[in-house]
C-alpha cells in the first residue's frame, strides 16, 4: 500500500516511470518469452543474456582508458549479444552443435567480462546489470523499450503464422518453402536486443527467468499461439508490478523480488491446473 500511495505523490515521477518501465517491459517479455518456450531455446537466450557481460567489461574498459565519456555499457552488451545470437544461429545447426556453441558463448562472454573488468583502472559498480534495477531506469530507457514493444509487436502481427509454422513444424515450415533460417536468426537478433534492454528491469543473472516463467506460466492454459502470448504479457505485468510495490515497501532490490513473484505465479497456478507433466 507504500507503494500505490507513493504513486500520487507528486514528487514520485520516478516511480511512476518506473511502473511505466515495468508495464512496457512486460509486453517485451510476454512474447518474446512465448518464442523462447514454444521453440525450446531458454538455455540460447540464457547464453545470450550471460554473454552481454563480455561486451559491458569491454565498454568500461575502453571508457576509462580513453575517457570515452560518451560510450554506454549498453553499446557493448548490445553488439556482444547480436554476435553471440548471429553465432550461435550460424553455426549452431544440428542438437550437438548448438549445445557446444551455447556453452561456449555463455562461458567466454563472461569470462571476457571479467577480465575486462580486472584490466580496468578505479572502482565500478556492475550490480545493476548483473540483478537489476528498476528503480534506476531513465527516459531513454523506457523511451527504447516502447520502440522494441512496437518492433516486436509488428513483427509478430505481420509473420504470425511464419512464426507459429517455425515454432511447431519447423519441416513442415520447411517443405512449404518457408525460409525458416532467415526467420530463425531474425528472431534469435530480436530475442538478444530484447535482453539487452531488459536486463536493467531483472539483471545479466535473471533476464531468462522472465523469458520463461510467464510464457510457462501462460502454457499451462493457453491453446493458440496468440493466446499464450496474451497471458503471458498480463502474468509479467502482475509480477513485475507486484514486484516493484513489495522492493519499494520493503527496501529490496527489485530484480530478485521480480522473479520471485513470477515463480510463485507459475507454481500456484500449475498446482491449480493439476498438470503433473507442469511440475
Amino acid at each position: 500500500m507504500d507503494f500505490f500511495s507513493a504513486l500520487t505523490n507528486p514528487d514520485s515521477l520516478f516511480l511512476r516511470q518506473t511502473l511505466l518501465v515495468g508495464l512496457f517491459s512486460s509486453v517485451t517479455f510476454g512474447i518474446i518469452g512465448t518464442y523462447v518456450i514454444s521453440r525450446r531455446i531458454s538455455y540460447l537466450a540464457g547464453a545470450v543474456s550471460h554473454s552481454v557481460l563480455g561486451g559491458i567489461g569491454g565498454v568500461i574498459w575502453l571508457k576509462t582508458l580513453f575517457q570515452l565519456e560518451w560510450l554506454d555499457p549498453l553499446y557493448g552488451a548490445l553488439l556482444a549479444a547480436l554476435l553471440s545470437a548471429f553465432i550461435i544461429g550460424r553455426f549452431g545447426s544440428g542438437r550437438k552443435k548448438e549445445e557446444i556453441m551455447i556453452g561456449a558463448t555463455w562461458a567466454i562472454g563472461m569470462a571476457l567480462g571479467i577480465i575486462f573488468m580486472d584490466m580496468t583502472p578505479g572502482y565500478f559498480d556492475i550490480t545493476s546489470y548483473l540483478f537489476g534495477d528498476i528503480l534506476l531506469v531513465s527516459v531513454r530507457d523506457l523511451k527504447l523499450i516502447i520502440v522494441l514493444d512496437i518492433v516486436i509487436i509488428l513483427f509478430f502481427y505481420r509473420f504470425y503464422h511464419i512464426v507459429t509454422a517455425i515454432c511447431f513444424d519447423e519441416e513442415f515450415a520447411r517443405l512449404r518453402g518457408l525460409k525458416v533460417d532467415l526467420f530463425y536468426q531474425l528472431l534469435l537478433g530480436l530475442t538478444a536486443v530484447s535482453v539487452v534492454l531488459l536486463i536493467r528491469v531483472v539483471g545479466i543473472v535473471m533476464v531468462i527467468a522472465m523469458l520463461t516463467l510467464p510464457a510457462a506460466t501462460a502454457g499451462l492454459y493457453a491453446r493458440t499461439l496468440s493466446g499464450m502470448m496474451l497471458l503471458a504479457v498480463i502474468f509479467s505485468a502482475i509480477a513485475i508490478v507486484g514486484g516493484i510495490a513489495l522492493s519499494y515497501s520493503a527496501n529490496l532490490s527489485s530484480g530478485p523480488i521480480i522473479i520471485v513473484c513470477a515463480g510463485v505465479i507459475y507454481f500456484v497456478l500449475a498446482a491449480i491446473k493439476g498438470d503433473k507433466y507442469s511440475l
